[in-house]
């Protein structure tokens, strides 16, 4: 069944002015590591988590699930597990290379900004769909929930909030910590919350147009 789609057309000017604007605010945005504990409503996360519920999905399965977390129990659990991946990782699992790539961005295998946010919300992908007890095939899981956690992304920085994709690898651990089922696999694990007024982050330059862009 299809309903009627009502588009609302603009003014050329109108759409070049509005795309202008989006693209000014987002390329302030920026990967933060240094939070306040200053507290964040629910309801903004709430709408960060709906904003992302827009996005395609291959099939309209919808194959992803945002675990928000404001307990500060889980939230240390969380750090001191990631934090042991992360120490593996850059003392033993990283390539000089891999190493030599993230020099620039000043990271290290300590997350204290995993206890200080106020929320961590972290993206689950449903690796395959569960009806009635029964498996079901999700369609496009990858790129599926990676548009998904690019909404996600693009609603907390227009609303005025500060986050960071982190991927400390392997994170099984967030099944196990959260009691996720097996059918869901972590994607992306967001810091939320308001940088400190002295926060930094690195100089870094985003490619331009000429560098992302073919045109034939």
């Amino acid at each position: 069944m299809h309903l009627p789609f009502h588009f609302n057309e603009l003014p050329e000017s109108e759409m070049i002015e509005k795309a202008a604007e989006f693209y000014a605010s987002m390329d302030k945005r920026r990967s933060v590591r240094f939070f306040s504990d200053k507290p964040v409503p629910k309801s903004l996360i709430e709408l960060a988590i709906k904003t992302a519920g827009t996005a395609p999905s291959g099939a309209h399965g919808q194959p992803w699930k945002f675990v928000a977390i404001s307990t500060k129990a889980l939230k240390k659990q969380i750090r001191i597990a990631a934090e042991k991946e992360e120490f593996e990782s850059y003392n033993s699992r990283m390539s000089e290379e891999w190493l030599q790539a993230l020099s620039p961005i000043g990271t290290d295998w300590q997350k204290p900004f995993l206890e200080t946010v106020p929320w961590i919300v972290v993206c689950f992908a449903e690796v395959y769909g569960l009806k009635n007890g029964e498996k079901h095939k999700n369609y496009y899981v990858q790129e599926s929930v990676g548009i998904a956690c690019g909404f996600f992304i693009a609603a907390l920085h227009q609303m005025g909030l500060a986050t960071l994709t982190h991927t400390p690898s392997p994170m099984k651990f967030l099944n196990q910590i959260l009691d996720r089922p097996a059918n869901e696999r972590p994607y992306i694990l967001f810091p939320i919350g308001y940088p400190t007024t002295d926060a930094t982050v690195p100089d870094l330059k985003r490619k331009p147009l000429a560098e992302l862009s073919v045109w034939l």
